[in-house]
């Protein structure tokens, strides 16, 4: 699967482009954990590729991208692009629409955003049951988001059902711009705490959020961390391998 050779500003100007122009995109903010998702899932796999951008969050992404001669990539962090679309929107007057989280989280969320930046435009929000949605009601948020007017619809479900979700929904959400952030509405909306940025800078935000939630991730950093070095040991090889026949 591909990630964007990106840093943060780049994320956010690729962003304001579509939405000046129109285009209906949506955004997968991908990390190690999303990287193996889609090697183990295909249609995952297709659904990442589709994308009008994938941007490395966490530090193995940024470390491999820098490693392949790509210089200028940083980590552009869930929670990082949705404070940076919103400083940016103070002047460019976006507005935007949180769909996710468990019942109360994107109203906290979208509250705590206002609070920091007071002229923030919320064009509504909406925590979706954890059950799959009825066609009728899926057809009825679809039809309140685009009445909405949003520029930007945050989508926090989660990975991988939040990218399933912007795939399916391209095309019948009028809103430019989706962008799943997972745990950025925990986070910001004071459910949950964040890694201090020494860890996230230094790739140690995994075991800042396995200390913290251990029953819920344990399975997945047990699993994950030593198949994903696994395959990036194959993936340097091969490309070393290339390079010598060249």
């Amino acid at each position: 699967m591909g990630v964007s050779a990106v840093n943060l500003a780049q994320a956010a100007e690729t962003i304001e482009g579509w939405i000046a122009r129109g285009e209906r995109r949506y955004v997968c903010v991908t990390g190690m954990h999303g990287v193996m998702e889609c090697q183990a899932d295909p249609d995952l796999r297709r659904i990442h590729n589709r994308a009008g951008m994938v941007t490395p969050d966490g530090m193995p992404m940024v470390w491999l991208s820098r490693l392949y001669g790509r210089r200028s990539v940083s980590r552009v962090y869930g929670p990082d692009l949705l404070l940076e679309m919103c400083q940016r929107s103070l002047q460019a007057g976006y507005s935007h629409y949180f769909y996710g989280g468990a019942a109360g989280i994107p109203e906290r969320l979208a509250e705590r955003l206002q609070q920091r930046f007071p002229d923030l435009q919320v064009a509504g929000t909406y925590s979706p049951p954890f059950r799959s949605l009825t066609v009728q009601e899926d057809a009825q948020i679809v039809e309140r988001i685009n009445a909405s007017g949003a520029a930007i619809l945050w989508v926090g479900l989660s990975t991988p059902r939040q990218e399933r979700w912007m795939a399916e929904h391209l095309g019948r959400i009028a809103v430019p711009v989706m962008v799943g952030v997972g745990a950025a509405f925990d986070f910001h909306a004071g459910a949950k705490r964040q890694a201090p940025r020494w860890m996230q800078r230094s790739g140690l935000e995994w075991l800042f959020r396995l200390a913290t939630e251990p029953k819920r991730l344990w399975r997945r950093y047990l699993t994950n961390i030593p198949r994903f070095l696994w395959l990036v040991i194959l993936q340097t090889l091969k490309i070393k391998q290339f390079s010598l026949e060249e």
